[in-house]
């Protein structure tokens, strides 16, 4: 069956998207490639070059807020004691829902009726974020936007989970909100990573991550997969982690197909992301967009809707 003779879910309503945290979870099969995946990030930690780079632990709200939406009926009263423990979570959930894309005729004044107006997925999607973002906290201007770039690719990657009937579009959320993670780790962590990143989006002669590779013998590919596992975030999301710029993984059936559908979908989110910023067509797009369209079984008409419904939902995204 093609795309286009099988129906589209209807794109969910800003009430009812699905949580990154509390996707219902399909049985997530390990490939045999996993398992290197994994010897490679034991070896690297072990005795390759992030030896002695610190991964911060996961936040405690963040582990109570996994627990809270780890059953089939969410503690929803642990949920808004989570979101009212920090004064400036709080206001983010409130501000989110007193945003244009919800459109209400009269402002919410508390985390109750911000959650309500936002649904459980979105609320607990945005708690999620706010929390990542405390656990790396980013001190560069060259990372000055890192987190709203993180929010809205996890946003891009819902949206495409939501419009394919193997994945759990939390799944996908998760995902695309842990992609470029290594990214502030590293920084942090890594000495001369600063000057590296600079050089990284400069170059034109070789990719983001062999410039990584050449400079420190690792990637933020590696450091996210890294932070995505100490964080015990789902193994298949790890694992797309670190393959999320190697397009070869999309013919390799020692991976899990979630994998590959994650790896697939990322590409087609930064390629959403840079149609909506009016940027030019990404080289990576260029090399690799029509294989992921392919493995997604999407057509280049399905992903043009996609960036006029993903429209509103990408400009509403503000961290200030």
């Amino acid at each position: 069956m093609t795309t286009l003779d099988r129906p589209l879910r209807p794109s969910p309503s800003p009430t009812t998207g699905p949580a990154a945290v509390a996707a219902p979870a399909q049985p997530l099969t390990a490939g045999p490639g996993h398992a290197a995946i994994h010897a490679e990030l034991d070896g690297a930690r072990r005795s390759g070059p992030l030896r002695d780079i610190v991964i911060p632990p996961c936040p405690e709200l963040l582990v109570r807020l996994k627990a809270a939406t780890a059953t089939a009926e969410p503690d929803m009263g642990e949920i808004d004691g989570i979101a009212s423990a920090d004064v400036a979570m709080a206001a983010a959930l409130i501000r989110r829902a007193n945003s244009p894309a919800y459109a209400l005729q009269q402002p919410v004044h508390t985390v109750g009726q911000a959650m309500t107006v936002l649904g459980l997925g979105p609320a607990v999607d945005l708690l999620t974020g706010f929390l990542i973002r405390g656990a790396i906290p980013l001190h560069s201007p060259v990372l000055a936007h890192f987190w709203e770039s993180s929010t809205r690719k996890a946003l891009a990657c819902e949206h495409i989970g939501t419009q394919l009937y193997s994945l759990p579009p939390g799944l996908a959320h998760s995902f695309g909100l842990f992609c470029h993670v290594g990214i502030p780790v590293m920084m942090r962590g890594v000495r001369g990573y600063a000057s590296t990143l600079t050089e990284a989006l400069a170059r034109q002669d070789r990719t983001f991550t062999q410039t990584e590779n050449a400079n420190h013998r690792t990637d933020h590919a590696v450091v996210g997969a890294l932070v995505a596992r100490t964080w015990h975030l789902p193994p298949d999301v790890a694992v797309a982690v670190r393959l999320h710029h190697d397009f070869s993984s999309l013919r390799d059936a020692s991976f899990a197909p979630v994998v590959r559908q994650l790896v697939a979908l990322g590409l087609v989110a930064d390629h959403l992301m840079g149609r909506h910023d009016n940027l030019p067509e990404l080289r990576e797009w260029r090399q690799h967009g029509v294989a992921c369209m392919a493995y997604l079984e999407v057509t280049p008409e399905e992903v043009d809707h996609w960036v006029d419904e993903l429209y509103p939902v990408l400009s509403a995204v503000s961290l200030d």
